[in-house]
Order: C-alpha cells, then sequence, then structure tokens
C-alpha cells in the first residue's frame, strides 16, 4: 500500500512540475552583471594643464604619487573581481575617473587584460577633469552605439560637471540601453546644485521616455550612477514618476543598505532605475529587485573611529592619506534571461 501511495504522489507532483515549465518561462543561461563604482578620485599623477588636478600631483595637497596610484589601480582591479566572484562583470561603470589613461593602466596593466575590456571614454567638462565612462566584456556584449550629453540650453562655459554617458548594448540578441550618471554634489546643502540636477534629471528623464516610445512600451533600460540624491528624494521622482521607470534601490535603502556614509548615516545615493519592461518581459533579458544588491565586502568597510558602525574604507579620510579603496561602495545588478 505504501508503495501505490509513493507512486500516485510522485505523479502528481510531476504533473504539477510540467504545468510550472509550461505555464512561466524558464530561466536559462547564467546571469549577466553590471556594476557601477564610484572609485573616488582616480588621477593620474601627471599635470593637466586644462583641468584643476593640483591636489593629486606628487607635490599636492594630497601628496599623490605612483605607489599610491598604482595601490589604487589594484584596489579597484581587486573589488571588480570580487564583485563578480572571480569571473569579472560584463559591464563596469565608473565615476570619478580622471581620463583614458587610467582606464587603461586599470584594463590593460592588471588581470582584467585576460577578459578582453574594452573602454567607452570622453573628457568631461568637470572643473577636476573626473569623468563618467564603462569598459565592457567583448566575449559577453557588444555596444551598437554611444555618446555623450548634457542639458540643451545650458551654456557650455557655465556647465562645469559631468556628462551623462548613455550606451545601447546587445545581450543575447536583446537590446539594452544603459545610462551612466554622477549628478553635481550637494556640498553646501541639499539646495547646492539642485536647478542643475533638475535640469539632468529632465534630459534623461525626456530620452527615456523617447527611447521607450520608439520601441512601444518594450525598452529594456538601465540608468545607474551616483545621483548625489536618495531613492525618494524629489529629482529621482522626475526619472520615477512613472509606471515605466522604476528604483531597485527603494528596498536597500528602507533596510539603511546605502553606499556612501555621511556623518555616520548610511546613504544610498549610488542607484540602479531600470524600466518596467526588464521587470515585467515574458522572456528574454529579464531582472527583478532581488537581483540588485550593494556590494559589501569586508575589505571595503572599516571601522569608524568618529561614528559608530562601519564605513566605506576611503583612500582619503579628509586629506589623510589612509590607502583604502573609496569612500563609495559598488552597487551590482545582475541580467538574467528566460
Amino acid at each position: 500500500m505504501s508503495g501505490g501511495i509513493v507512486k500516485k504522489t510522485t505523479g502528481t507532483l510531476s504533473l504539477l512540475f510540467l504545468f510550472l515549465i509550461e505555464g512561466y518561462p524558464q530561466e536559462t543561461s547564467p546571469p549577466i552583471r553590471f556594476m557601477f563604482y564610484n572609485i573616488e578620485n582616480l588621477f593620474d599623477t601627471y599635470d593637466d594643464s586644462l583641468t584643476d588636478d593640483n591636489e593629486f600631483l606628487p607635490g599636492g595637497l594630497r601628496r599623490w604619487n605612483y605607489q599610491r596610484y598604482n595601490r589604487k589601480i589594484s584596489s579597484v582591479y581587486k573589488t571588480i573581481m570580487a564583485a563578480g566572484e572571480w569571473e569579472p562583470p560584463a559591464v563596469v561603470a565608473f565615476c570619478e575617473i580622471e581620463n583614458i589613461r587610467v582606464l587603461e593602466d586599470l584594463v590593460y596593466g592588471t588581470y582584467l587584460s585576460k577578459y578582453d575590456y574594452k573602454i567607452v571614454h570622453d573628457d568631461s567638462p568637470d572643473a577636476r577633469g573626473i569623468d563618467v565612462c564603462l569598459i565592457y566584456r567583448k566575449d559577453i556584449t557588444e555596444i551598437i552605439d554611444y555618446s555623450y550629453f548634457q542639458p540643451a540650453g545650458i551654456n557650455k562655459e557655465e556647465y562645469n560637471t559631468r556628462n551623462v554617458l548613455y550606451a545601447r548594448f546587445v545581450i543575447r540578441s536583446d537590446t539594452i540601453h544603459l545610462f551612466v550618471n554622477h549628478w553635481p554634489s550637494r556640498r553646501g546643502g541639499v539646495l547646492a546644485g539642485e536647478p542643475l540636477r533638475v535640469r539632468i534629471a529632465e534630459t534623461v528623464r525626456s530620452k527615456l521616455d523617447s527611447i521607450n516610445e520608439s520601441e512601444n512600451g518594450n525598452a529594456r533600460i538601465i540608468v545607474m550612477g551616483d545621483f548625489n540624491a536618495t531613492p525618494d528624494d524629489q529629482v529621482i521622482g522626475i526619472l520615477t514618476g512613472s509606471l515605466k521607470i522604476s528604483s531597485l534601490m527603494i528596498n536597500l535603502s528602507e533596510k539603511l543598505q546605502g553606499t556612501y556614509r555621511y556623518m555616520g548615516t548610511w546613504e544610498t545615493i549610488d542607484q540602479v532605475i531600470v524600466s518596467g519592461m526588464l521587470i515585467n518581459c515574458r522572456d528574454g533579458i529579464f531582472t527583478d529587485p532581488g537581483l540588485v544588491k550593494v556590494f559589501r565586502p569586508d575589505f571595503l568597510l572599516k571601522r569608524d573611529l568618529k561614528y559608530p558602525g562601519l564605513s566605506p574604507f576611503s583612500t582619503y579620510s579628509g586629506y589623510k592619506y589612509q590607502g583604502g579603496y573609496s569612500d563609495h561602495l559598488p552597487v551590482l545588478l545582475d541580467l538574467k534571461s528566460r
């Protein structure tokens, strides 16, 4: 009798399993990882006469030198490898990179050279010369095109912050639209730079709507970067004020899983925002809120001597060199296919 019961139960479960397979698309292939990392002032040691990089020269206030530069390059390499769990991410977007020479030292001067990363970079109008850029693995994805942009109607002589990077990828026959941001800082108070942040947000939103409309509401879009604003901020609402675009960082922010710590308080200012299609599609490339996370291994953290708890292990504490990684933690997004 017991044997018959086992057979009957197994058959029922098998039918249920078959129903699930037929009723819902199944995930296939390993995830594709995107990473964003504000790497805290990765400057080379050479003077650029067109930018204000004097702090990061051997004779500057921070006593930046070749040994410290090499250590920083190694630290970024180590973080990328660890974030990919020793299979580095398909796409790594950065901010606070000084120039393409720094990227070349990272991509070709470390073991990242084994993974055939390609570089997307352009100099920005930022006063200090720090740029938004990315690297990507050609064995996993390909870029169709890319461009940099800034809000229209702004006097170029007065625009001294970072441009937004737009790149269009093909991954497993699906098109992915990526926007990489580094919005103006709020140093000097919440309202500092706010009008410019609003202008940038409105420009990005206009481009998101245009792309989504051109693809009949089916565009797979990722917006990531250091927004110098939290997920519930009004300026972020300019991007997410539609059911078609949503932040994946809200739950992490509510759980105090921030990316930056200011005066003992964690803030989620490095964010990932995606289109509804990327979450709700029934086949092809997709993601969901459970596939985004703040990367916070022990080696990226240090006990805060001023405020209780841990803070990102930064390269500098004020002007004091401490040899850490960055004052921000990276964010990771996995894409899957079904």
